[in-house]
């Protein structure tokens, strides 16, 4: 119920004011694939990408991947990819009170600044895509935005500590519905933001292959679609 809420009742709105449509790539728990394949990928494209880290999973297998640890985090960051935020302990948010939000936030914070204090965490998605109506106006307060996984392009209005985001996964996405989704946001000036997990040949059922990963890359260039990280694309739409 809270996260039901939580799509619609806006705690952080505002107008975007990007010239230009614009795409963001982000990747959730940060698997060691992402930050290798994925990263590698992105760079081929002179792009920068976004990775939701939960440090208490550094370095731990989840059943599906390995997460990043400090010298994978490290490298992101020098390389010019942005390092934002999960839960410590990947946590839903519906899970938490304020108190224990607040202290899952700065374990994080505590953690990645310890390994470069040149880290900027500025955006946070929540883990699960599980939102919370009663932590969005805390979140608020810490960070510049919160994405979810309601799919949808953002446009106009949007609530910052909600932004929708599109799979990009094997199986819940294909071609056509990549294609569809760039030709709305140049129709619309709207920002599109995909988020997967790993990445390789043969994913998790929440990541994406290297070709999936590759056809989003080239149908954005087609069509010289502006391909920013979270922060930068906040930059771009005067946030």
């Amino acid at each position: 119920m809270s996260n039901r809420l939580a799509r619609h009742l806006c705690a952080t709105p505002h107008r975007l004011l990007n010239t230009q449509p614009m795409v963001s790539f982000t990747f959730d728990d940060a698997p060691v694939s992402a930050a290798t394949t994925g990263a590698g990928m992105l760079e081929e494209h002179s792009a920068r990408g976004t990775f939701y880290v939960s440090g208490g999973l550094a370095d731990s297998w989840s059943g599906n991947w390995t997460a990043i640890g400090a010298e994978h985090i490290v490298s992101l960051h020098r390389r010019g990819h942005e390092i934002a935020c999960h839960t410590f302990s990947h946590t839903r948010a519906t899970d938490l009170t304020a108190a224990t939000m607040a202290a899952e936030i700065e374990s994080n914070r505590r953690y990645l600044l310890a390994l470069d204090p040149s880290i900027k965490i500025e955006n946070f998605a929540y883990p699960y895509g599980t939102g919370s109506v009663w932590r969005k106006g805390q979140l608020g307060k810490i960070f510049r935005s919160s994405r979810g996984i309601l799919p949808g392009v953002n446009s106009d209005t949007v609530d910052l500590q909600y932004l929708r985001a599109m799979p990009l996964i094997d199986g819940q996405v294909d071609h056509d519905s990549i294609e569809r989704a760039f030709d709305e946001a140049i129709d619309r000036k709207g920002w599109v933001i995909f988020y997967s997990h790993d990445v390789a040949t043969k994913p998790s059922l929440y990541g994406c292959s290297p070709s999936l990963l590759r056809h989003a890359l080239e149908a954005a260039s087609r069509r010289k679609i502006h391909n920013l990280s979270i922060a930068d694309a906040l930059r771009a739409a005067g946030v």
